[in-house]
C-alpha cells in the first residue's frame, strides 16, 4: 500500500462529520437547492403552482372531459328549472287573478313533471360526475406519491443530511394527503359552480336583461373581496404547513429519543418545545382559517344585498307591466342560484390556498437536485477487490476542503483499518467508495475501473457494509437477514446466521427465525441487532467489505465471537474497518491514521507502535490506564 497526502489549502479543513447546509435555507426545510418558499414571509406562487398541480391531472383528461359534459348537461337541467316553475306560477296567476277561470291542474301537473325530470337528471349527472372526479383525484394523487417515492430513491445523501427527517416525512405524507383532500373537495365543485354561474347568467339575461345587469354588479365586489382576503391568507397557509413539518420533526426526535429524554430528565424542556411549536402552528392555522373564513359572511352579505335590490326592482317592473309574476319569481330564484356559486367559490379559497401551499412543498422535493445519471461502464468479472484512491479531492462545501490530493491502494484480500479522532474523515473515506458523494478531483478505482464510470447499483452490489447504527425493518429475523441478497435460499440464510452467531441466540426466542422485530426493534438487544446486520453482510457475499464500528454495540464476549466471524468474512475480501477500539484491528494488514481528512500515518500495528507517533498516542490513551491498573495489582 502507498499513500500520497498533501493539504495545500490555507483554510482549515471542515470536519468529516460536519454536514453543511446547501443553498439558502428557506421555509419548509427547503432542499439543498434552496427551492423552499413556504416561510410565511412570502406568498405562495399560487398561479404557477396551481397550473403545475392541475398538470398532474393530464393523464385523466378523457374522464375530465366526460365530467365536464355531464356537468354542462346537469347545469342546463338545473338552470331551466326556475323558468319551468315560473310557467306553472303564470298558469295559476293568469287563471285566478287575470282571467278568473278555474285552474288547469293537468297543465300545471305537466309543467311540474317536466321540472321534476329536469331536477332528477341534474341530481343523477351531478352524482356520477362526483364519483368520476373522486376516481380521477385518487389516481392522480397515487401517481404523485409514486413520483415522490421514486424521487427520494434518486436523491443524493447530502439532501437527507440537510433535511430534518420529520420535516421530509411531513412533506410526503401530510402535504400529499392535504393535496388529495383539496382536489377531492374542490375540483368537482369548482367545475359545477363555474358552469352553474354561466348557465344562470344566461338565463337571467333571457328572463330580463335589466335585472341581469343589476345582479352582475355584485360580481366585481365579490372578486375584489376574495382577492383581498386571499392574498392575506396565502402567507398564513404556507406558514401553517411549514409549522406542521417542524412540529412533526420535533415529535419524531422526542419520540425516537424518549429513553434519553427520561434519563436526563428533559421531559419539561421537551414539553416546552412542543408547546412552542404547537402554539406556532395554532397561531398560523387559526389566522389562516379566520381570515379566509371572513369570505363566506361577506359573500352572504353581498348576496343578500343583491337579493333585496332585485326584489325591489322586480316588484316595480311587475306593477309597471314590464314583467310577469312568474318571470320575477324565476329571476329571484336565479339571483339565489347566482349568489350561491360565487359564495361557494369564495369559500373554497382557503382550501385552495392550503392545497397549493402543500403542493409547493411537495414540488420542492420533486425539484431537488438528483444524483448525476449513471454511467454505463462495467466492472471486471470476476471481481478481485483491488481498491485505489488516485489523488482524490473532496469537500462538503466548495470553500472548505476536507480531503486534498489523497492517494492509497488496498490490495485484494487485505484488511485496511482506519483510525483517528472523531471528525477526522474516516466515514467520509468509505462513503466515497460507495459513491454516496462524488469527488471534486481524482478518482477511485475498483480492479482498475473508475467507480464513477459504472452504475451505482453494480458498484454497490460488490460492497457489503455494516454500520455502527443498526437498521432493521419491521419484519421477521429471517426477512431482515435475507435483505442482503435477492432470492436468498433458506440454506444461505441459515449459513449466514450461523457464521454471524445469530443462530446462537435465535433459538431462545419464541418463534425463532420467524420472530417479528417490532417497530423500534426493542425486543432485541443492541448486540443481537448488530449480529443480524452482520449476518446480512455475510449473505451478500461482497467483494469489498466496509465495517464502520461494527462491534461497538456488542459486549466483550460477543465481540470475540464477532471478530472470529469477521475473520472468516474477510477471507479473500478487501476490507475497510473503521474502529475506535484499537483492540479490534490489531490483525489488520495496514492501519491508516487519519486527522483532518489526511492520512498522517500508515503501517501494521507493531510498526505504528514502534514509531511512537499518532497511533502510539491513541493506543496509549486507550490502554495505559489498564496497564497501570495491572502493574498496581502486581
Amino acid at each position: 500500500m502507498s499513500t500520497e497526502v498533501k493539504n495545500t489549502d490555507k483554510n482549515p479543513p471542515v470536519k468529516a462529520n460536519e454536514r453543511p447546509k446547501y443553498g439558502p435555507q428557506r421555509g419548509g426545510g427547503g432542499g439543498p437547492m434552496g427551492h423552499g418558499t413556504g416561510t410565511g414571509e412570502k406568498a405562495v406562487s399560487f398561479v404557477p403552482s396551481m397550473k403545475r398541480l392541475l398538470a398532474h391531472l393530464r393523464p385523466e383528461l378523457p374522464q375530465i372531459i366526460a365530467v365536464i359534459v355531464m356537468i354542462i348537461i346537469a347545469t342546463v337541467m338545473n338552470s331551466v328549472g326556475p323558468v319551468i316553475l315560473g310557467e306553472a306560477t303564470n298558469l295559476i296567476f293568469d287563471a285566478q287573478v287575470i282571467n278568473r277561470v278555474p285552474i288547469d291542474f293537468d297543465a300545471v301537473g305537466r309543467v311540474l313533471l317536466v321540472a321534476l325530470v329536469a331536477y332528477v337528471v341534474f341530481f343523477l349527472l351531478s352524482w356520477l360526475a362526483g364519483f368520476i372526479i373522486n376516481a380521477v383525484v385518487q389516481r392522480s394523487v397515487y401517481r404523485m406519491r409514486q413520483q415522490v417515492s421514486e424521487k427520494i430513491t434518486r436523491l443524493p445523501l447530502r439532501y437527507f443530511d440537510s433535511q430534518p427527517r420529520g420535516e421530509l416525512l411531513s412533506r410526503v405524507t401530510n402535504d400529499v394527503d392535504n393535496i388529495s383532500q383539496t382536489l377531492q373537495q374542490t375540483l368537482s365543485q369548482i367545475l359545477t359552480n363555474l358552469f352553474t354561474l354561466i348557465g344562470v347568467v344566461a338565463m337571467m339575461f333571457y328572463v330580463s336583461w335589466v335585472l341581469a345587469l343589476v345582479a352582475l354588479v355584485s360580481i366585481p365586489v365579490a372578486m375584489w373581496v376574495t382577492m383581498l382576503i386571499g392574498k392575506r391568507s396565502q402567507r398564513l397557509f404556507a406558514k401553517t404547513w411549514k409549522a406542521t413539518g417542524e412540529l412533526n420533526s420535533q415529535i419524531e426526535e422526542a419520540y425516537t429519543g424518549h429513553d434519553l429524554v427520561k434519563v436526563f430528565g428533559r421531559q419539561r424542556e421537551v414539553a416546552q418545545q412542543f408547546r412552542a411549536k404547537n402554539n406556532e402552528l395554532f397561531d398560523a392555522a387559526f389566522g389562516a382559517q379566520f381570515i379566509s373564513g371572513i369570505i363566506m359572511p361577506v359573500m352572504f352579505f353581498v348576496g343578500n344585498l343583491n337579493y333585496v335590490v332585485i326584489a325591489v326592482v322586480g316588484g316595480l317592473m311587475v306593477t309597471g307591466g314590464a314583467l310577469s309574476l312568474g318571470a320575477v319569481q324565476a329571476f329571484i330564484q336565479y339571483s339565489r342560484m347566482f349568489t350561491q356559486p360565487i359564495t361557494s367559490l369564495a369559500s373554497m379559497a382557503n382550501l385552495l390556498q392550503s392545497g397549493v401551499a402543500s403542493a409547493e412543498r411537495v414540488f420542492e422535493v420533486l425539484d431537488a437536485e438528483e444524483e448525476p445519471a449513471d454511467a454505463h461502464g462495467r466492472l471486471v468479472e470476476p471481481a478481485k477487490g483491488r481498491v485505489e484512491f488516485e489523488h482524490i479531492d473532496f469537500s462538503y462545501t466548495p470553500d472548505r476542503p476536507l480531503i486534498t490530493d489523497l492517494s492509497l491502494v488496498a490490495e485484494p484480500g487485505s484488511t485496511v483499518a482506519i483510525v483517528g479522532p472523531t471528525g477526522a474523515g474516516k466515514t467520509t473515506l468509505v462513503n466515497l467508495i460507495l459513491r454516496f458523494y462524488d469527488l471534486q478531483g481524482g478518482r477511485i478505482t475498483l480492479d482498475g475501473v473508475d467507480v464513477a464510470s459504472v452504475p451505482r447499483r453494480d458498484l454497490r452490489e460488490q460492497i457489503g457494509m455494516v454500520l455502527q447504527d443498526t437498521w432493521l425493518f419491521g419484519g421477521t429475523i429471517r426477512d431482515n437477514i435475507a435483505y442482503g441478497k435477492d432470492g436468498a435460499t433458506e440454506e444461505e440464510i441459515l449459513a449466514a446466521a450461523t457464521a454471524a452467531y445469530v443462530d446462537r441466540f435465535v433459538h431462545s426466542l419464541p418463534d425463532g427465525y420467524d420472530t417479528v422485530i417490532n417497530e423500534e426493534a426493542s425486543n432485541l438487544s443492541a448486540g443481537e441487532k448488530q449480529l443480524i446486520t452482520i449476518a446480512r453482510a455475510f449473505l451478500s457475499e461482497p467483494t469489498v467489505l466496509i465495517l464502520d464500528e461494527a462491534t461497538s454495540s456488542v459486549d466483550t464476549r460477543t465481540e470475540l465471537l464477532v471478530q472470529r466471524a469477521m475473520q472468516k468474512l474477510r477471507t479473500e475480501r478487501t476490507s475497510f474497518v473503521i474502529a475506535h477500539r484499537l483492540s479490534t484491528i490489531r490483525d489488520a494488514d495496514v492501519i491508516l491514521v487519519m486527522e483532518d481528512g489526511a492520512i498522517v500515518e500508515q503501517g501494521s500495528h507493531a510498526e505504528l507502535l514502534a514509531a511512537k507517533g499518532h497511533y502510539y498516542r491513541l493506543y496509549q490513551s486507550q490502554f495505559a490506564a489498564a496497564i497501570t491498573d495491572e502493574e498496581d495489582a502486581a
